[in-house]
């Protein structure tokens, strides 16, 4: 049986193929020059790739974020850590759909809890691009604070390191 999170709206799952076209168009679009972007087609099969590669290696990753009810998909979610990364981080990348409504901030929760419960995280980061509001917004949210000592993982582009309460609290 697959693994899966729950909230009060949202199933958290492990992404599949059908999620490519919805986050293509997130790689893609204006949206993807916070993650290193905008990506062209090819770049964004790779991202999404290793999306999936990073659930085969470690039996986790960015959750598949999906509304409960109608099946309406968000975006990723959650735990990423590839080799080159100084630190562990919680990630996001969500659609205009959940834009405003609180997903990504009941998602991130969800999706924190289970790094620092079931994968015995003791801490967390996450890199946001200096010009990505939404995303400082949900961290600071989310009781991230800013560390500027922190390493980044590339120190040739701009970047803000928010570090999350010990235990997700």
């Amino acid at each position: 049986m697959m693994r899966t999170l729950t909230t009060d709206r949202l199933t958290l799952r492990r992404p599949e193929a059908g999620d490519w076209p919805a986050l293509r168009d997130v790689f893609m679009s204006d949206r993807g020059a916070y993650i290193g972007g905008p990506y062209d087609a090819a770049g964004a099969w790779m991202l999404f790739a290793a999306e999936l590669g990073h659930w085969q290696m470690y039996d986790a990753g960015l959750w598949a974020v999906t509304d409960t009810a109608d099946g309406t998909y968000y975006g990723i979610v959650g735990p990423w850590h590839p080799e080159h990364w100084p630190e562990k981080e919680i990630g996001w990348v969500l659609t205009e759909a959940a834009q405003g409504k609180s997903i990504g901030y009941e998602a991130a929760l969800a999706a924190r809890a289970d790094c620092f419960d079931r994968l015995g995280w003791d801490t967390a980061v996450s890199y946001i691009h200096p010009d990505n509001t939404r995303s400082i917004a949900l961290a600071e949210r989310l009781g991230a604070v800013l560390d500027p000592a922190a390493v980044h993982p590339k120190p040739d582009q701009p970047c803000l390191v928010y570090r999350h309460p010990k235990g997700g609290a």
